[in-house]
């Protein structure tokens, strides 16, 4: 692993860090993205990411630190605090950030490592909290896969990797058209249940222990109607209050720990 310094902010690694900070489509046109922290790094390792280059501000992140990660082959910048407070996104980044390599996310890639998978299904999400808090929801229930159909948002937006707190690394995602996500849970034989409120069941009455996938739309708008014409149930949850929706997240979060509640205690 080789060490330099960098102290300009004028330098053109900060100047590229920055467009992949703040550009979709640099993200995409380099094929790479930023992780800030200790644990989001730790995460992306722990995921198969392959981290290219890591900057360090030695008053947080000690050299000894970033040279215990020499068996991943990668390149590591110390950086002047001037600089790192040009790139740090917040104030607790500890020190550390680094430039690291997109994966795929495509259908193709969908692999269940279970005979009855749980899988939790999103369409057409855009808020990167949402997005975020979804994919903790997913990794505390230890899903099987998280799939966005229709995806609006750039899953390597710095606001859905601090939202999830790393969760985007430890969850199998991918991404489709909502049609193509349909025919690929037929061939599956899945069954699909949709959050609606239309036509629907409550959530509880139904048996979530075979080949599962959960479905929740956004709130504005909910799911559309494609879903809740290929669904095996529409379900919902029973609101006691004066509305008739509540977020999202929360919505994916009961659902979600409903169907492991079954498969832990059927």
């Amino acid at each position: 692993m080789t060490h330099k310094l960098i102290s300009s902010i004028h330098n053109p690694v900060v100047k590229h860090i920055s467009l992949l900070k703040d550009k979709s489509r640099k993200r995409k046109e380099f094929g790479e993205f930023i992780i800030e922290g200790k644990r989001e790094l730790s995460l992306a390792i722990k995921g198969g990411y392959e981290i290219e280059t890591l900057l360090y501000y030695p008053d947080l992140f000690s050299a000894s630190e970033a040279d215990v990660l020499t068996a991943y082959n990668l390149e590591s910048i110390e950086i002047s605090k001037e600089v790192f407070q040009k790139l740090a996104y917040r104030d607790t980044t500890e020190g550390v950030i680094a430039i690291v390599k997109t994966k795929k996310h495509d259908l193709e890639s969908l692999d269940f490592k279970n005979a009855n998978p749980l899988i939790l299904i999103a369409e057409a999400p855009e808020k990167p909290g949402n997005i975020g808090a979804i994919l903790r929801t997913a990794d505390a229930a230890n899903v099987d896969a998280v799939i966005i159909a229709n995806p609006k948002t750039d899953l390597y937006n710095p606001n859905i990797i601090r939202s999830s707190v790393g969760c985007v690394f430890t969850n199998q995602i991918v991404m489709g058209k909502t049609s193509e996500i349909i025919h690929v849970l037929r061939e599956q034989h899945i069954n699909i249940y949709c959050a609606a409120l239309q036509a629907s069941v409550e959530y509880h009455t139904q048996n979530f222990n075979k080949a599962t996938a959960i479905v929740v739309g956004t709130e504005a708008t909910g799911l559309s109607q494609e879903w809740l014409e290929s669904a095996t149930q529409n379900i919902v949850i029973p609101m006691k209050g004066q509305i008739d929706s509540m977020n999202v997240s929360v919505a994916a979060g009961i659902l979600i720990f409903e169907a492991q509640r079954q498969r832990n205690f059927k």
